[in-house]
């Protein structure tokens, strides 16, 4: 037995079984075509891919778009998928080399960072197929990553916070004191509702952009405060903003009064990880405490070596040595 055709309405459907007796699929949908030969061509291009299927194993007609699928059913991140499944589509996922993922990413984000490049599209590409491969429908591929520029930023500290807040707008004030006081991701402090807070507790419900998660975080008396003083707005984030120009605007503006020096607002959550750090808070709880993937993600980022060469005094336990010591600073890399 065969695939047929049917209309509904002007558009071609086709509806069937294929396969051997006894082990026959049944197949129904539509052709999304009101041409008779374009929707012949596709049910042949169906019953092609199942005996290939059959013969050859899932490998031989497994695409790109049928990979992605299943990873959104199993509950993964699609954030940036859409993209790069419009790209492969349908292409057989056997034909999806590390060429041309990297290819790819360039093709999508051509003024992109290394960095960029990397989160939204090498990596989404290579989860999907690797998915796949776990329920044995394809192999797994392993893609090399671009380059990722080390140049070091400033993070934020509690002064450039307090002058940017002098000179901010109520909202875009608050929203600075929370990422660096939460940690938290831009995106993920946009996307706080007013539900999400529990200010008698001093706690927070953060949405992991990430990790697809959630993390309740603590908030200092200081961030409460700034936090009950917002006008809250139901069906909306609680610092009314999106990403938007008018959240540039006034991020930009607050700085030029405040005649400070430039930094975005991620700036805030490297200074969460430094702050902590250079008080002496383990990387394994920084980590938790701000939704990074792993201590290791944690330290490859903000972790970098301090030159001094006189810190080898420590070995002999001078009293040189704990003045050098006390003063030591990390050298903080940007990153996440």
């Amino acid at each position: 037995m065969a695939l047929t055709l049917y209309r509904r309405g002007r558009i071609w459907n086709y509806r069937g079984k294929v396969g051997p007796v006894g082990k026959r699929r049944s197949f129904r949908g539509s052709c999304k075509t009101t041409n008779k030969d374009i929707a012949a061509r596709q049910i042949a291009e169906i019953e092609d891919r199942y005996w290939k299927g059959h013969f050859d194993g899932p490998a031989a007609i497994l695409t790109f778009a049928q990979a992605a699928r299943m990873y959104r059913a199993a509950g993964k991140s699609a954030r940036f998928l859409d993209k790069v499944e419009d790209h492969f589509g349908q292409t057989l996922v056997k034909d999806i080399s590390e060429g041309a993922i990297q290819l790819m990413a360039k093709e999508l984000y051509p003024t992109a960072t290394g960095a960029s490049l990397n989160r939204m599209a090498v990596a989404v590409a290579q989860a999907v197929i690797n998915h796949a491969a776990k329920s044995k429908l394809c192999s797994r591929i392993s893609v090399g990553r671009y380059k990722i520029d080390a140049k070091i930023k400033d993070p934020a500290t509690l002064e450039w916070i307090t002058a940017f807040r002098a000179h901010a707008n109520q909202r875009v004030g608050a929203l600075a004191l929370f990422m660096y006081l939460t940690g938290a991701r831009i995106g993920e402090a946009l996307a706080v509702m007013p539900a999400d807070l529990n200010l008698p507790a001093r706690t927070v419900k953060i949405k992991e952009s990430k990790q697809s998660k959630e993390r309740v975080s603590h908030l200092p008396v200081p961030l409460v405060a700034a936090l009950a003083n917002l006008e809250l707005v139901e069906g909306r984030g609680v610092f009314g903003y999106d990403r938007s120009t008018a959240l540039r605007n006034a991020w930009e503006a607050a700085i030029e009064r405040a005649g400070i020096k430039r930094l975005t607002p991620h700036s805030c959550r490297h200074g969460f990880a430094t702050g902590l750090l250079r008080r002496g808070v383990d990387v394994v709880t920084v980590a938790w405490l701000g939704g990074w993937k792993s201590p290791h993600q944690v330290l490859k980022t903000y972790g970098h070596a301090n030159k001094n060469p006189m810190l080898t005094d420590l070995l002999i336990d001078t009293p040189r040595a704990h003045g050098i010591a006390d003063s030591v600073e990390s050298i903080v890399k940007t990153g996440t």
